[in-house]
């Protein structure tokens, strides 16, 4: 799996991140995974066409001393589909962004 990996987080910075993701995504059924609802305006061309597998999204793992974003677009209607795969340049770079921008928030320096 390929992903995007913050690590050696300070237990201070769990806690804001953690709370920040709380209030900003509803958590799963899974302690600390995050369901990040991509921008539609990031879709690809045949993520846009599938709209049965709408809305797509990137999860995010948090443990107490590391964030780990996966790169791959899923869905949560369904298992497979040829709309789901490995984030484009255009969906990694909103990702990146999207936490720097929390960090940023936080005022956590990575």
């Amino acid at each position: 799996m390929k992903q995007y990996l913050i690590d050696e987080l300070r237990p201070d910075e769990h806690v804001k991140i953690k709370k920040y993701l709380d209030e900003k995504y509803a958590a799963t059924v899974f302690d600390g995974l995050y369901w990040i609802p991509i921008e539609q305006a990031h879709y690809t061309k045949i993520q846009i066409e599938h709209t049965g597998c709408q809305p797509f999204y990137v999860a995010l793992n948090l443990e107490p001393s590391l964030l780990a974003c996966e790169l791959l677009v899923r869905t949560q209607n369904r298992l497979r589909c040829a709309c789901m795969g490995y984030v484009t340049e255009k969906q990694r770079n909103w990702l990146f962004r999207l936490v720097d921008d929390m960090f940023g928030q936080l005022r956590i320096k990575t």
